[in-house]
């Protein structure tokens, strides 16, 4: 097993899919976020770190491997345009004009942040700044010639500081133990062989598309966006099993925490000191759009603010039933607010490509 794959040994491939697949493991046991990209990346990261460029986790991890399973994970995001999704649209058009003005905000709160207290150039500064989106920052920066480790580490911390913050919060103000640490979870049903073919198969055509095209970040927005139109006109109804999920995950942790190796302590005590204030300063800014639209619309305080944190669908959506919200509202404004930023960068790169 030691042979070349495209100039990376396959024993080191396997040994950093292991190490991610134990990191994940033991993530998805702690009850963290994304646990198998998060874990995965931790572990992966760590080795590379601690490798110093020698030995088998110092090898960088095959892009293409990962470019393919960054293209199942848009399959997978656009697979939550349900025909229900988007008929409820119109009801919250309000909120979700909210949503769209508050990444604006945000974004360029943030990248001032980034930009000038940072000392980041223009492009990472602005992939730092995007108030959601791991996956979609890190394939945009990755095109357009940011630094991909420093905007990891970022997006990396504001998940985790979310996670960790707005919990807390909501045990503060209602008494009640919210998200995953409550003991909830979002179960899905027993995804179905056509159910995992329909992802692969969007995944390749979503991807040759986005190429013929040129769309930005097209790996992960061309299937993204496919699989959207398909789900949510009724064309077709499906839904990637959980595996599949936490695999294409393993391997974007992985391939991300790979590229870790020679970063120093210096980057990332900076980056998660400047998340920490970002995180602060968008929580801020969420909290007074959704006190805002609370007197204007009269809909559910609660239910606004867990729209309006810059964290995962997932957990948020978590949070929502814990409080017996409408974890189906939540998740739609989350995913607004994801391809709001996304189309915010797909017009800001256009800017980008006449930049040194």
């Amino acid at each position: 097993m030691n042979f070349e794959l495209k100039g990376l040994r396959a024993d080191a491939m396997l040994f950093q899919l292991l190490l991610g697949a134990l990191g994940g493991s033991l993530a998805w046991f702690a009850g963290m976020p994304m646990p198998f990209l998060v874990g995965g990346l931790l572990a992966t990261a760590a080795a590379a770190i601690r490798a110093d460029g020698k030995g088998l986790f110092a090898q960088r991890f095959p892009q293409p491997v990962r470019r393919y399973f960054t293209a199942i994970i848009g399959v997978m995001i656009g697979q939550s345009f349900t025909p229900d999704l988007l008929q409820g649209l119109s009801a919250y058009w309000i909120t979700l004009t909210g949503v769209a003005l508050f990444v604006l905000v945000a974004q360029l709160v943030g990248y001032g942040i980034f930009r000038i207290i940072g000392g980041y150039d223009p492009r990472t500064a602005y992939f730092a700044a995007m108030p959601g989106g791991l996956i979609e920052a890190i394939t945009f920066s990755e095109q357009f010639g940011a630094d991909v480790r420093a905007i990891t580490v970022q997006h990396f911390a504001r998940i985790i500081l979310v996670v960790i913050v707005v919990p807390f919060m909501f045990l503060v103000w209602t008494g009640v133990s919210v998200g995953s640490s409550g003991g909830v979870t979002l179960d899905s049903e027993a995804a179905r062989l056509a159910d995992v073919l329909w992802t692969l198969l969007i995944a390749v055509a979503g991807f040759l598309l986005a190429r013929a095209i040129h769309l930005p970040a097209g790996v992960l927005i061309g299937p993204l966006l496919l699989s959207a139109f398909l789900q949510g006109s009724g064309l077709i109804s499906s839904a990637g099993p959980t595996w599949l999920l936490y695999s294409a995950q393993l391997v974007v942790g992985v391939g991300l925490g790979s590229s870790f190796a020679g970063i120093t302590r210096s980057l990332l005590v900076r980056a998660f000191l400047l998340c920490s204030l970002s995180v602060s300063v968008f929580l801020c800014i969420g909290v007074g759009f959704a006190l805002s639209l609370h007197k204007l619309t009269g809909l559910d305080l609660p239910a606004l603010i867990i729209s309006f944190v810059p964290g995962g669908v997932t957990e948020m959506s978590l949070i929502a039933l814990s409080l017996n919200l409408s974890p189906l509202v939540v998740a739609m404004h989350h995913v607004f607010r994801i391809l709001s930023a996304v189309f915010m960068a797909t017009i800001a790169v256009r800017f980008m490509k006449d930049q040194p």
